[in-house]
Order: structure tokens, then C-alpha cells, then sequence
């Protein structure tokens, strides 16, 4: 005989996974950024020419944490959605794409691998978007919450092409420690 879990039974469970994925989520992505310095503070990042659309750096922090939320939601929902198929490949996929979110700040602040980040960027578009599919597939709510982080990374693909653009010695740069900012 099959039992079937309750409507409370499964909220219990998105919670609890709940509980556990947004910290783990954020908490990584807190993680990667500040072990590379990302940031407005960054010396290197400091020189380089910043393109037309890039916004003030405290949205970064803002997007990013909402973001990392969404995900760490969605995750909880897909794991915990127990015999489910395709259950399975949605955690790997989601797990790929995630490494590939969290090398991208250390690649790009850390080594200043503007080109390579540039790379691995573009390679998260199709994997994000394959995760949110097979994600829509199991619980549309989970593939719907990863829809902001989607265009999110197209908006920062462009950002990273820009500054690849615009920056064309970036990965020359020499991090001396000093830098001017002068805001007007």
C-alpha cells in the first residue's frame, strides 16, 4: 500500500528543505564573492572603465541576495518533491549551474579574468535555463522562481562582454593596491 503525504505533511517539508537550501544558497554566494573581493572596493575593479548600463554597486548586493532566496526556495522545492520525475537530473543541473555561479566572481575579481568569467558566464545562460526548465517540469512555481535569476545572468553576461570591450588590457592590470575614486 502507497501512503500519500498529507497538504500539511508536504508544506512541513518545502519548509524544512526550506531551512536548509537559502542559507546554503546565500550563504555561498556570500561566500564566493567575498573570498574574491568582489566589489566597488576591489583596487583592480576600481580602474577598469565601467559600461553605460551598470548600475549603482549596492544593487549587486540587493539582486544577488534576492536571488540566492529564490533559488534556495526553488532547490527546497524540487528536493522536496520525493518521487518525482526527473527529481534527480533538476538537483544535478541545478548543482552545475551553481558551481559555475560561485567560480564566476573568483575568476573574474580574484584573477581578473575578465575574458574567461566572460566564458563561464555564457556557458551558465543555457544550463540556468535548461534547470529552470526541467524545474517548470516538476513544480512550475520552482522553474517560475528561477526566472529572475535567468535574466538577471543575460543582463550580466552583457555587463561582463562590456567590460571584456571596453577593457581590452584588464587582465594586464597590475593590482598595486592604490586606487582613486572620485565620485562627482
Amino acid at each position: 500500500m502507497r501512503y500519500l503525504a498529507s497538504p500539511a505533511q508536504l508544506r512541513a517539508s518545502l519548509l524544512r528543505w526550506s531551512l536548509f537550501t537559502v542559507p546554503l544558497v546565500l550563504g555561498l554566494g556570500m561566500l564566493s564573492g567575498i573570498a574574491a573581493g568582489s566589489g566597488p572596493a576591489n583596487a583592480w575593479f576600481a580602474v577598469l572603465n565601467k559600461p553605460v548600463l551598470y548600475p549603482p554597486p549596492a544593487t549587486f548586493g540587493i539582486v544577488w541576495s534576492v536571488l540566492y532566496v529564490l533559488m534556495g526556495v526553488a532547490l527546497a522545492m524540487i528536493i522536496s518533491a520525493w518521487g518525482a520525475r526527473g527529481r534527480t537530473v533538476a538537483i544535478i543541473f541545478f548543482a552545475v549551474q551553481l558551481l559555475l555561479n560561485l567560480s564566476w566572481s573568483p575568476v573574474f575579481f580574484g584573477l581578473h579574468q575578465t575574458t574567461l568569467a566572460l566564458w563561464i558566464i555564457l556557458a551558465m545562460v543555457p544550463l540556468v535555463l535548461a534547470t529552470l526548465f526541467i524545474f517548470f517540469r516538476i513544480r512550475p512555481i520552482a522553474g517560475l522562481l528561477l526566472a529572475p535569476y535567468l535574466a538577471w545572468i543575460c543582463f550580466a553576461a552583457f555587463l561582463n562582454w562590456q567590460f571584456v570591450v571596453l577593457n581590452p588590457d584588464s587582465e594586464q592590470i597590475k593590482n598595486s593596491g592604490a586606487a582613486v575614486r572620485v565620485e562627482l
